[in-house]
């Protein structure tokens, strides 16, 4: 598959399905570190060491079918502009530290772009798989079989009493991360947010940003993951994770329910001001521009728009970021030029889905 199919759509195949809850939890991921044996971590590599890791797993895995989920297309990150390394982190696809310093860095990916799986970014590989909704279990086996498939042609770095060795020593031992992103818009609003994110820390959890670590939450969308991987099973970690994700699902339940019969009208109005916005804006920064589109989400949750899709919605979400909107563009766009564009960019979807109707 071409590197122009992954740059060319904001929304991932697999994103386009609704899962469980998927009005509250947009997608479920789980991660895996691994670095190879007798190699030296990437953190620490030159140019030869992490070139050989390179093409040692592009020669096993390239084009290579993994089940139903058909071929994995590689691509050579070190070659790509940087406006479309953006492009692949907006798309989860990447990270933003691999897309900031790659170092004979790849990615192998599914048609479906669920499946991403990151070479000689902090450690050798990194399997993400994405789905979804709420299915940390579902995306823990999927990811589990590849790295069983993967073991098949090389060998991990592993030691029986501290578990997979990775460059981070948060990692060590399952080197697995389990997240999710969930929409908490009622939570931010009544403020209920600022206690919960401290309780859920106390629990060995992270809350973080839409990009993960270092990013801010844009648009209400939080992501919350394990903080620790030494000591616990990944199933144990899964089910510490699901406990406290079904708790923060009935907060947001009960938060939107208090709203409704408190403050109906002023949501309605803060709902329908957003839409008015992103219908009518000339100018639009992003922060803005995620701001109104959680707002607009939120009243598609609550029945009080019709006619728009939550899909349109999760598109605009990615297609309105920096990379996409250069993407697009096909040139580097200035601040101003990228909040004219957005703008316009957003008002024709609106207008497109209004007609469609």
């Amino acid at each position: 598959m071409s590197l122009k199919r992954f740059m060319s759509e904001a929304i991932s195949p697999w994103m386009k399905n609704e899962g469980p809850d998927s009005d509250i939890v947009l997608s479920s991921r789980i991660r895996l570190a691994r670095n190879l044996e007798n190699h030296v971590f990437p953190l620490v590599a030159d140019e030869q060491q992490s070139e050989e890791v390179n093409e040692q797993i592009r020669k096993h895995y390239e084009n290579q079918a993994y089940g139903s989920v058909g071929n994995l297309s590689y691509i050579n990150v070190d070659q790509l502009k940087v406006i479309e390394r953006r492009v692949l982190v907006e798309k989860h696809l990447i990270s933003p530290n691999l897309a900031e310093e790659p170092k004979h860095s790849a990615v192998l990916m599914s048609e479906d772009e669920s499946i991403s799986i990151m070479i000689n970014e902090e450690d050798h590989i990194r399997i993400q798989c994405l789905f979804p909704g709420f299915q940390l279990s579902e995306a823990l086996t999927l990811a589990s079989g590849i790295d069983d498939w993967f073991e098949e042609k090389v060998n991990y770095a592993f030691d029986e009493k501290h578990g997979y060795l990775t460059s981070c020593p948060t990692n060590v031992g399952t080197g697995m991360r389990a997240s999710v992103m969930m929409h908490l818009p009622a939570l931010v609003m009544t403020q209920k947010i600022h206690r919960i994110v401290p309780a859920i820390n106390q629990l060995g959890l992270v809350v973080r940003g839409i990009y993960g670590e270092g990013s801010e939450a844009q648009g209400n969308v939080f992501q919350i993951s394990n903080q620790m991987t030494l000591g616990k099973s990944e199933i144990d970690i899964v089910e510490d994770l699901r406990g406290v994700v079904l708790q923060l699902i009935e907060e947001e339940r009960s938060a939107r329910n208090t709203l409704l019969e408190t403050s109906k009208i002023q949501l309605e109005d803060r709902v329908y001001r957003s839409l008015g916005t992103l219908a009518n804006s000339r100018i639009i920064q992003s922060k803005e521009a995620t701001k109104c589109l959680s707002d607009v989400r939120l009243g598609i949750d609550l029945e009080m728009i019709e006619g728009i899709s939550r899909k349109i919605l999760n598109e605009l979400m990615i297609l309105t970021q920096p990379g996409f909107l250069q993407q697009y563009a096909g040139e580097t766009l200035s601040p101003d030029d990228r909040d004219i564009r957005r703008a316009t960019l957003i008002r024709e979807r609106l207008k497109l889905e209004k007609n469609n109707e």
